[in-house]
């Protein structure tokens, strides 16, 4: 997910608490990149970023019509910059609207010199100033910032926030329990599986990644139950045949290592696993 996340005029006046009136001001002024025409259907990430930073620069005591001023300013200072409210990091001292630079210079929108070193970068990446954002707001935070590995804690941080808020999210909590299988943490990935399942019992991806954590933690039966399920709420979930054939083969039961490595096949003839797949069946067993 990212910035093609639409929203409409209805979400935007729910997640940022504004009227509608409010909301045609601020596109007629231009705080809406690219400069959109007034009543627009849909918003993107990027607009939402825009306008709740406008909306909290004017709660900080800016008027609408001297934030106008200032973002036209902007451009006109900045060619390359099209949307000021998202791609520069812009503060208000309660009097003017101050942008800051990379090295801690700063500059007035208006009337300031810019300075050297000055930097550019998405506002998403630096304005955290939503103590009622919601759980999914939260959410798609965190998705943005699992894309990049760059930006990794940031993610974990905000599945966090997400569960906190909604302890029931059940892709939050899949989702922060891969990233603690990645790093290692198998006992915190269990439990944010196993909750995951006791959430939903028939979810599949549930099911598959507590089996998975729970044949690298040596419980091997009970790693073959949560994976069994898995392949019987999903057959055609390649990975979790493969897992499941693995786990069997170490408990050695054979036979049904060979039901799987065979569906294994059957799904991923050509894949990186189906040498591995026909070594383990062996050719008097194909």
């Amino acid at each position: 997910m990212g910035t093609s996340e639409q929203y409409t005029r209805a979400d935007i006046q729910r997640i940022l608490n504004v009227s509608d009136k409010q909301l045609k001001q601020w596109e007629e002024f231009q705080f809406v990149a690219p400069l959109a025409p007034a009543a627009k259907e849909f918003y993107d990430f990027r607009d939402l970023i825009a306008l709740r930073t406008a909306k909290q620069l004017i709660e900080k005591g800016i008027s609408p019509t001297k934030l106008r001023h200032s973002l036209e300013a902007l451009r006109k200072k900045l060619s390359e910059v099209k949307s000021p409210l998202t791609e520069l990091r812009i503060i208000s001292n309660g009097k003017d609207l101050i942008v800051e630079g990379a090295a801690g210079g700063q500059l007035e929108a208006i009337s300031g010199q810019f300075l050297l070193n000055f930097a550019t970068r998405e506002l998403v990446e630096n304005v955290r100033m939503m103590p009622d954002r919601n759980a999914e707001a939260w959410f798609r935070e965190a998705l943005e910032y699992d894309a990049d590995p760059a930006t990794r804690k940031q993610a974990i941080e905000a599945y966090d926030r997400v569960l906190a808020l909604k302890p029931g999210h059940i892709d939050a909590l899949l989702n922060r329990g891969t990233l603690a299988f990645e790093d290692g943490q198998l006992e915190a990935a269990r439990d944010y599986f196993v909750r995951g399942v006791e959430l939903e019992p028939q979810n599949s991806v549930a099911r598959f990644n507590l089996g998975s954590t729970l044949e690298d933690l040596g419980l091997l039966q009970e790693a073959r139950q949560h994976l069994r399920l898995a392949v019987r709420l999903d057959p055609q979930d390649s990975d979790a045949r493969y897992t499941l054939a693995t786990v069997c083969d170490k408990l050695g039961s054979e036979e049904e290592a060979r039901e799987h490595w065979l569906a294994y096949l059957r799904l991923e003839p050509a894949s990186p696993g189906s040498e591995y797949a026909r070594d383990r069946l062996g050719a008097d067993r194909l």
